[in-house]
């Protein structure tokens, strides 16, 4: 299987200080509305950016792209593969997937997303938000949607034992308000986006960062537009052989978050431990083996 292509937002990121100060202009206006800014004409985009069409031209071609439709039609691939349905996805893997046994195809594609997902990390991004899920001066929220929730579910469930003041966000969006209500300066908001994002998240990510919430994002290769308000925003490639997409890398890198966060504080949550084993051993919620 051959390495996916970078995005638009990446080879921008890769190239962002060759660029000049008007490329970086466009640039920036770009990520701002990505990738619905870059789809008009080149003549449109730039007078959004409030930049030259040269200077839309020049950055192109620092990107790799020959022109600006070849540039145009990346950006229309990226939004086409972020609003795909299970239907579609199926189809994709059906003409492209190579030949051999689905357990291969899955194990490799598997593979690549999660040497793709960690390759792309940042570690002292990944560091910086780790200190965030160990601070206690704050309350930790944590939330996913439609198919996420369940990562939120288990995110919850460890951290709750590795550090106090950890809520659980329920998955109703109209109960939401309620825990905007008592969100403060310094709290987190630990949140799972992935296609197809939706759009009550979004406007709880906006809410929560209104008010000083710091918001760290999980989400896939082509990133939840909750982005652009997240303090710290991590990328999971999560394209798989099915109709549906995969959850490894994710569980991966929220998994390493869990582990990291743990020893970021290990005296508190070593005693946090004793402390819950004792609570397990007194209500006999789990057999003991001498």
């Amino acid at each position: 299987m051959t390495k996916p292509a970078a995005t638009v937002r990446e080879l921008m990121r890769e190239q962002y200080s060759s660029l000049t100060q008007s490329e970086r202009k466009f640039a920036n206006s770009l990520l701002e509305n990505y990738p619905s800014a870059g789809l008009a004409s080149i003549t449109i985009v730039a007078a959004n950016a409030e930049v030259s069409t040269p200077t839309v031209a020049r950055m192109v071609q620092k990107l790799g792209f020959k022109g600006y439709p070849q540039f145009h039609q990346a950006l229309l691939k990226e939004l086409q593969a972020q609003v795909s349905g299970p239907t579609q996805r199926r189809a994709n893997w059906v003409t492209e997937a190579p030949e051999g046994h689905l357990l291969n195809r899955f194990s490799q594609a598997v593979t690549e997303n999660l040497e793709q997902t960690f390759s792309n990390i940042d570690s002292e991004k990944f560091d910086a938000a780790v200190r965030q899920l160990a601070n206690t001066d704050g309350r930790l929220y944590v939330v996913g949607g439609r198919i996420t929730r369940a990562l939120a579910d288990y995110a919850f469930t460890h951290f709750q034992a590795i550090r106090q003041r950890v809520t659980t966000m329920t998955s109703s969006a109209a109960t939401w308000p309620h825990y905007v209500l008592d969100m403060v300066e310094g709290d987190t908001l630990l949140l799972f986006d992935v296609r197809r994002y939706e759009t009550n998240l979004q406007r709880l990510a906006e809410l929560a960062a209104e008010r000083g919430v710091k918001v760290i994002l999980i989400t896939d290769q082509w990133a939840s537009p909750i982005a652009s308000v997240a303090q710290h925003s991590f990328s999971c490639w999560v394209e798989i052989p099915s109709a549906w997409d995969s959850n490894i890398s994710t569980m991966m890198l929220l998994e390493a978050m869990i582990a990291a966060t743990q020893e970021e504080s290990w005296t508190e949550t070593r005693d946090r431990y004793e402390r819950l084993d004792e609570l397990f051993d007194m209500t006999r919620l789990f057999r003991k083996f001498s």
